[in-house]
């Protein structure tokens, strides 16, 4: 029987680093955890260690994701250049984030002090360039002939998705009216942008997720690009799973048709949360 090390070493053949970090991602998720249990302290209005969980749990399972994508393309220097930065940039990311919560205060829009202001915009700094890096690794694999092609498919079209979803940090980073009226009065800001729309970042939320249940929240249309590049992979392989034959045609009309169906929900919820509104009727939510 294969032991639990030895399938860790046959994952990690994969794509080592981005194994390592992934794995490295998930013990600052467990520490987020224990914070969670120990520490009731309140960023935001969210528990103070809930955004490190999430980064930590999201992190992990999109580095384990991208390692299984790049794990059969040939190592040209295109991709060795990607992989180990968006690596370390996203482990520097979740740190930054974990040191934030370990301070009691705000990781992003946070300019309050000389401090924060420099966490903030290297995490922006970083992010941009995983953006861009994670375009080139979508370029690599498009151009590598595949030998599954219904998950290449997934793959691709997921990760297309995951880049369009990041795209939407862009946004939360943007000055609000407020603020912009604000530093217009020569006010110092304390807070740059928000991933709430048509309120301050704080208020009543969701269960668990604590997106805004009263107002348009970009953290929503961010989520659902973001893990389309899990979502269409997993939907191939319950596809493969209810069918006793593999049909390449039909499975790659089902990547299309699920792709067609995660782009319409982010476009809407992408509409949705810029105009204000939150993802459930306040009632609900």
């Amino acid at each position: 029987m294969t032991s639990a090390r030895d399938r860790y070493l046959q994952v990690q053949r994969w794509s080592p680093l981005l194994i390592r970090m992934a794995v490295a991602n998930l013990t600052l998720l467990v520490i987020a955890m224990v914070g969670l249990l120990l520490d009731d302290r309140l960023i935001t209005g969210a528990p103070a260690w809930l955004k490190p969980a999430k980064f930590g749990a999201s992190t992990a399972i999109y580095l384990f994701t991208l390692a299984w994508m790049v794990r059969s393309l040939p190592p040209t220097r295109w991709l060795r250049i990607a992989t180990p930065t968006i690596a370390w940039l996203i482990m520097l990311e979740t740190t930054l984030i974990c040191v934030q919560a370990a301070r009691g205060t705000s990781s992003h829009f946070n300019v309050n002090t000389s401090l924060d202001g420099a966490i903030f915009a290297s995490m922006g700094i970083g992010i941009a360039t995983v953006w861009v890096m994670s375009a080139v690794l979508l370029w690599q694999h498009w151009r590598t002939p595949p030998i599954d092609r219904a998950m290449a498919l997934a793959l691709r079209l997921g990760l297309a998705l995951n880049i369009l979803g990041a795209g939407v940090g862009w946004l939360m980073t943007q000055p609000r009216p407020s603020q912009v009226a604000s530093m217009q009065r020569g006010e110092r800001p304390f807070v740059v942008g928000s991933h709430t729309v048509g309120a301050p970042d704080g208020g009543p939320g969701m269960p668990i997720t604590k997106w805004s249940a009263e107002h348009g929240d970009l953290r929503v249309p961010h989520f659902i690009g973001m893990h389309a590049l899990q979502l269409l992979p997993l939907l191939l392989l319950g596809l493969r799973r209810l069918r006793t034959r593999r049909d390449d045609t039909t499975e790659q009309r089902a990547i299309w048709l699920g792709s067609a169906v995660c782009a319409a929900i982010f476009v809407s919820t992408l509409l949705q949360a810029l105009g204000g509104h939150p993802l459930l009727p306040p009632s609900v939510s």
